[in-house]
């Protein structure tokens, strides 16, 4: 049976299979979104770079959220509006593979980002007068610096377990990048250990930060409701709602992909739910956290009225 294996050096990612004028609108419409995205978060990196207000905890690692989706958008969404419109949807098997990588390194930094910045609004609220100690700078650098390494690093084991693998024809992947999932289904090999060790990992990187998430506002949401002042109350739910929606929309969508039961149509499931946490949650973190911040549109006002004084 080995004998007879074609082994080939590249996949075929179908996409989505739609007419080709409904193929040339959503170029379009996805398009404006990965620009919307790419700008978005880029007003978030210059604003906290330029108005020292920001130059906090909180917004240190908010400009690493905004880093983190520029580049899982980027890596994602350019082969995909490609293939909308190209015949050929090949792509290279080294390319895929590192495509894989850096998806999941992306998406595991980002679960770890999120449970820092839960932190620090907890430490923030719940422990004021210990906040200047507890997230220093020097902490909230290891505490970035952790969240990249365990994210690569978990990504690395996964695209080792996938190299040993031997993948033969034919290589059609039904989806529109190369998520691990749908790569797995080409193997002509017994994926049982991915599969675990890809369970073990979201248990790791999804449920456990969830928790946190969860336990750190259970506490801040009883701090907050202990706040005399009606002005100090709705800052800490403006900032706390803020972040809880970037986590709801995040966690939510992952779970969702990677540990519920599957339908009866799982790869198109994955599709949708790969696009909303590959664009849509990207695009709409910078818009929630300008709409739903004071301090960003302070900052943003401050900005603007600068450059029309110069």
């Amino acid at each position: 049976m080995m004998e007879n294996q074609t082994w080939v050096t590249e996949f075929i990612l179908l996409g989505f299979p739609l007419s080709p004028n409904l193929q040339v609108f959503l170029f379009g419409l996805f398009s404006l979104f990965f620009v919307f995205t790419l700008l978005g978060n880029s007003v978030i990196l210059g604003l906290i770079w330029l108005d020292s207000r920001l130059h906090t905890p909180m917004y240190f690692f908010l400009s690493h959220l905004a880093i983190v989706d520029i580049a899982y958008a980027s890596n994602n969404v350019p082969k995909m509006l490609a293939n909308l419109l190209n015949k050929e949807k090949t792509i290279s098997f080294v390319p895929c593979i590192m495509q894989t990588f850096l998806y999941m390194a992306f998406a595991h930094t980002e679960c770890l980002i999120l449970v820092m910045m839960s932190y620090d609004r907890y430490v923030a609220i719940c422990h004021p007068l210990h906040y200047s100690v507890m997230m220093s700078w020097k902490v909230c650098t290891i505490q970035a610096v952790t969240s990249w390494a365990c994210g690569s690093l978990l990504a690395l084991v996964h695209v080792v377990l996938i190299l040993r693998l031997p993948f033969c024809g034919p290589l059609e992947i039904n989806h529109f990048f190369c998520e691990i999932l749908s790569v797995l289904k080409q193997a002509c090999a017994d994926t049982r250990l991915n599969q675990v060790v890809i369970f073990v990992a979201s248990v790791f990187i999804l449920v456990g930060p969830l928790c946190l998430v969860l336990v750190s506002y259970s506490r801040i949401l009883f701090a907050i409701l202990r706040i005399q002042s009606g002005e100090g109350r709705r800052k800490a739910f403006s900032t706390c709602s803020s972040h809880l929606c970037v986590v709801g929309l995040f966690f939510g969508s992952a779970i969702v992909m990677y540990m519920a039961p599957k339908s009866r149509h799982p790869e198109e499931q994955q599709k949708i739910l790969s696009l909303f946490y590959s664009l849509f949650n990207p695009m709409l973190n910078p818009l929630i956290y300008s709409l739903r911040n004071a301090e960003v549109k302070g900052a943003l006002k401050r900005v603007l009225w600068k450059e029309r004084s110069m």
